[in-house]
């Protein structure tokens, strides 16, 4: 038997209003089915976190993007990471958290292009801020996420799928 890697798979754009609706127990039974164990969800959003042997984490977003759409009929991205990055972008986060709720972190599926964020002009969108780190970026944004411009105008920069989760939610997810 090959090595346990503990995952969190965060679906793009799941149960968000009437979108691409995934009940939690078939999103469980489908992550099950394709062999990972010590399988949990947390919360409605396409978050699930998972234990496999797999080693290749492309195979492993692939294999659960494939199941999804064959027995829920859900196209979406899965974006992945392991439980050890899950804690050091905890551990490594630049913003004092003071409210949970005002702090929240986009996941890339993959490293952006050098260079990506040249050109971008932060200042009209004070006091909305950004930090980059690799594949995450993270958001202070006081005003909540709700009526928040930064984020959009980033994603729009991007050539990559990402998807946004609170630091409630983050710190959770380990």
């Amino acid at each position: 038997m090959g090595r346990v890697t503990r995952y969190v798979a965060l679906l793009r754009a799941v149960n968000l209003g009437s979108h691409k609706k995934i009940a939690m127990p078939d999103l469980r039974a489908v992550c099950a089915d394709l062999g990972h164990s010590d399988v949990r969800t947390y919360l409605q959003s396409g978050n699930i976190i998972f234990s496999t042997t797999e080693p290749v984490v492309e195979k492993v977003a692939q294999d659960l993007e494939e199941a999804l759409a064959a027995r829920l009929g859900l196209t979406t991205e899965a974006i992945l990471r392991t439980a050890d990055q899950m804690r050091a972008l905890i551990d490594g986060c630049p913003i004092e958290v003071s409210d949970p709720t005002k702090v929240s972190v986009l996941f890339l599926r993959d490293t952006p292009a050098t260079g990506w964020v040249d050109g971008f002009d932060a200042g009209p969108f004070i006091p909305e801020q950004m930090w980059t780190a690799g594949r995450e970026i993270y958001f202070h944004l006081p005003n909540g996420t709700g009526r928040a411009k930064l984020p959009p105008a980033v994603g729009r920069r991007l050539n990559t799928p990402a998807t946004m989760r609170n630091w409630r939610t983050v710190t959770n997810l380990t």
